[in-house]
């Protein structure tokens, strides 16, 4: 085992050496703030089908979180990116998780109103604090160490951000969802209106005490995470590869496909891990509410594939390339499989006394391992070579994530005129997209 090991950062010499242990305090910090995003992030899987009934929205309404936490990232990265070149990258994520707690302190005005446009605003700034945090943390892990293996240690953040994204649908359900009984469509329809505006009004103050205690943790967190011993990563020099400065960042094809790569990953990832509730539902599944923990339990197992397996067996391309290639077959079987029968659950699941799901929710959820390898693998494709550019490119990627905004949104209509399961016929076009990127579009060093 290496004694020491320094910040890698293209075209750059004689960085200042980060002994081992820094290393893994860095590492544990970041995993932390990780785990942090996660659950903010994946809560909104069961936040969804909770404000449908709560703010009496359809589908394509209820999709409107999804819109307004992930439009965040494309309106506030460029932003973050100048906050960053302001305050270096430890205040900056101070600063991203004092802001996240502004967001979930804006749920409890929102939830005593039983105001949709609250909680969106609400969405929105805790989202904008997230942004902050992902432009900071992402090119930080890859720059901490060998870019071969960059893929591997974002898999390890990636551990802690899904067993977040496992454990909270599961919290909230349970904290949340125990009566939900009461609240089904037979049950408010046959109310008057003002004791359903009633019922509505009550399951709505449910969220005021677990978004309290977010934002108290959120802010205690940001004061640790301030005074941490986290390093700067150093100034980087220019590539000596790179082309006219006049076209900054969109000179690097690798990049802006990269870019584009993840618009559509994130949105099939948020489809993945967020509509399977709403999904669920339509089906009838019991415990709908703590589906997004299957899906992200799919995710923690590709994570572990990742951790063994790059850059050993698998390379990062490789880990992309196998990645469409699953979501492709996933998808098929989404569209394709039987939403009655449930005896792929009960093969894959049933030994652990999981509740069985019809198939076609558990093609959905295995959709969680094709995407886990996809984040890990495009990051450190895309930024090689940036040299000078690595935190601009870093805000273009994570401008990408919009497209947890958008596609969950265009899921919605489909779903709502065509059918939930029919809909996701959208899911392939994206997975060919990342196959494009993993056969051809990486390789891109030039528009010419």
């Amino acid at each position: 085992m290496q004694k020491e090991q320094t910040f890698e950062m293209d075209g750059m010499a004689g960085a200042p050496p980060v002994a081992g242990g820094s290393v893994v305090v860095a590492m544990t910090f970041i995993g932390l703030m990780f785990f942090i995003l996660g659950c903010a992030t994946w809560l909104n899987g069961s936040l969804i089908p909770f404000l449908k009934i709560a703010c009496e929205l359809n589908n394509f309404q209820s999709l409107w979180v999804t819109f307004a936490f992930y439009i965040a990232y494309t309106l506030m990265a460029l932003p973050s990116a100048a906050v960053l070149r302001r305050t270096g990258y430890r205040a900056g994520m101070s600063i991203g998780l004092a802001v996240m707690a502004l967001g979930a302190l804006l749920f409890i005005p929102a939830a005593r109103a039983t105001s949709y446009a609250m909680f969106l605003l609400a969405l929105f700034t805790l989202a904008s604090g997230m942004t902050l945090m992902q432009t900071a943390i992402n090119p930080y892990i890859v720059c901490i160490g060998a870019r071969d293996s960059a893929a591997m240690r974002i898999s390890i953040m990636g551990l802690f951000n899904k067993t977040a994204g496992v454990l909270v649908p599961l919290a909230f359900s349970g904290m949340m969802l125990s009566d939900f009984g009461n609240y089904s469509d037979a049950a408010l329809a046959a109310m008057s209106a003002a004791d359903g505006a009633l019922l509505r009004s009550q399951l709505a103050q449910r969220l005021v005490l677990p978004y309290g205690l977010m934002a108290a943790g959120l802010l205690a967190m940001a004061v640790v995470v301030r005074f941490s011993p986290l390093r700067e990563i150093p100034e980087q020099q220019a590539a000596e590869e790179a082309g006219p400065s006049r076209w900054g960042v969109l000179q690097f094809p690798q990049l802006v496909l990269g870019a584009l790569a993840l618009f559509v990953y994130v949105g099939v990832e948020v489809i993945a891990g967020d509509t399977i509730g709403l999904y669920g539902h339509s089906l009838h599944v019991e415990n709908f509410g703590v589906l997004t923990s299957y899906t992200m339990a799919f995710m923690v197992a590709g994570y572990v594939v990742g951790i063994v397996a790059i850059p050993r067996w698998l390379s990062q391309k490789q880990a992309l390339l196998l990645s469409a290639v699953c979501g492709i077959v996933f998808s098929f079987g989404v569209i394709q499989g039987s939403a009655t029968a449930s005896g792929l659950s009960q093969v894959m699941l049933g030994w652990a006394g999981v509740p069985a799901v019809p198939d076609t929710v558990m093609y959905l959820a295995m959709l969680g391992f094709a995407n886990a390898l996809v984040w890990p693998a495009i990051w450190p494709l895309a930024l090689e070579g940036l040299g000078r550019y690595t935190a601009s490119g870093s805000a273009l990627l994570i401008m990408g994530i919009a497209g947890g905004a958008l596609l969950p949104m265009l899921y919605g209509h489909f779903s709502d005129n065509v059918g939930s399961q029919a809909a996701y016929w959208l899911l392939l076009p994206c997975y060919a997209l990342i196959l494009f990127y993993a056969v051809k579009g990486h390789k891109m060093t030039s528009w010419r």
